[in-house]
């Protein structure tokens, strides 16, 4: 039987009690080296030090994969934690759109969107996307981290005396944006409408408002109350920032999200996605009014100072827009697959958390064991999901993140639970409640 201390360690709060002091100019780099090796090993003693898999995916296999060790040596293994949800990554009109760009047009874009950047892939795919989400216009990132960063501190920014309201488990991406904007914030407890408003009512009915949040919460599998908090946001006269990056492709009659599927998407003043998940490329956007997209197009640092994303990636994203538009092959499997993990990890007595959409997050509770979970589940079972730790989620919360696709069969399914309940054997993890 394996085993593992379960010593937390303690050492990440070294630096806050014992910051380094000033050093004259001639302080040897291996100070700060010194420095700096303290920190990650403050990581290594928690289990929170991230550790990346060099993973090789086929194309037609997905979602097998060839891992190799630090050795080099390879072997194949199933990706249980991508966000390429529908596997859209490796659909035939995808690949056959992005070789095709990169042969008509070259591998890159040549510059920044303003600076010879602005290609007619990126035109048409805006236009696509504005479609989509029915809003006048688009505007597309290098990322869906820059989009919302750059759009949100851009918005805040520029509207005076504005106040920002933020669900508490909002993205990192979502945070920075606001914190860089310097307006007043108020952060709301997830999904509590109740204190949403308090917070608004308690705020000058004049000044400008954002109320940010998500559609689907990427780590609970949580979906946000969508229609209620357009109905405060027009109460109170706020706009509303919407991320649906783990939303769009996968929800509603066309793939534009949850806010299409519950019938609210004309109520959201911003909408802000990503092509690097079920879309299955890379890059982010926004869809609004042509005065919010130009106002972010013509301001935003993030946006203006970035080299654009070249040809192939753009062509694959029109392709893959185009096809989920369409298509509800994918999204009815996803749905299938996601609810059947859900029922035989519960059947096994594996403490699978609700979660109402195709998140299945799986509890540990303790950052290295965590991290052990994952790294047998790789070494022993050729299975690899990353461990989620501190500050992804909050101490005492830490999990396995399964995101199940439309090519995951009944048989990868059962060898992930056997897995699972070896290691959770193995470890003395924490069984779900009889």
């Amino acid at each position: 039987m394996r085993s593992i201390s379960n010593n937390n360690g303690s050492g990440n709060n070294m630096a806050k009690k014992n910051p380094p002091k000033a050093q004259s100019k001639n302080t040897p780099v291996s100070f700060y080296e010194t420095f700096f090796e303290k920190r990650l090993s403050d990581l290594h003693k928690e289990g929170r030090y991230r550790v990346f898999a060099d993973l090789e995916r086929h194309v037609g296999h997905f979602p097998k994969a060839t891992f190799r060790d630090a050795a080099g040596h390879p072997r194949e293994i199933t990706i249980w934690c991508s966000n390429d949800y529908l596997g859209m990554g490796q659909h035939p009109d995808v690949i056959k759109a992005t070789c095709a760009a990169v042969q008509s047009s070259g591998a890159g874009a040549g510059g920044t969107r303003n600076i010879s950047g602005t290609t007619r892939y990126h035109i048409e795919l805006e236009k696509e996307l504005a479609d989509l989400h029915g809003k006048p216009e688009a505007l597309v990132f290098t990322s869906g981290y820059i989009s919302n960063e750059a759009s949100l501190s851009t918005l805040a920014k520029l509207l005076p005396d504005c106040v920002v309201f933020s669900d508490e488990k909002n993205h990192a991406s979502m945070i920075a944006g606001i914190r860089g904007s310097g307006c007043e914030k108020y952060i709301f407890r997830h999904n509590d409408l109740e204190h949403l408003e308090s917070l608004l009512n308690a705020v000058e009915r004049c000044r400008p408002k954002i109320i940010a949040f998500e559609s689907v919460y990427s780590m609970d599998g949580d979906i946000a109350p969508i229609r209620e908090i357009c109905d405060l946001a027009e109460e109170y006269g706020a706009l509303t920032y919407l991320d649906e990056v783990h939303a769009v492709g996968m929800y509603g009659p066309r793939g534009a999200g949850v806010a299409e599927r519950d019938g609210q998407m004309h109520r959201v003043d911003v909408i802000e996605g990503t092509l690097g998940k079920a879309f299955g490329c890379m890059g982010g956007y926004i869809a609004s009014t042509k005065a919010i997209i130009d106002v972010v197009r013509s301001y935003a640092s993030g946006f203006i100072f970035t080299t654009s994303l070249p040809p192939g990636l753009l062509a694959g994203a029109v392709a893959s827009v185009k096809h989920l538009k369409t298509s509800q092959v994918e999204r009815a499997r996803h749905q299938e697959r996601a609810a059947t993990l859900k029922k035989l990890l519960a059947d096994n007595g594996l403490p699978v958390m609700p979660s109402v959409s195709h998140i299945v997050p799986l509890l540990v509770g303790d950052a290295r064991l965590c991290k052990a979970a994952s790294d047998d589940l790789m070494l022993y079972h050729n299975i690899y999901v990353q461990p989620i730790n501190y500050p992804t989620v909050p101490r005492g919360t830490e999990r396995l993140r399964l995101t199940p696709s439309p090519f995951h069969t009944d048989a990868d399914m059962n060898a992930l639970v056997d897995a699972l309940c070896d290691v959770w054997e193995n470890l003395s993890l924490t069984r779900a409640a009889a």
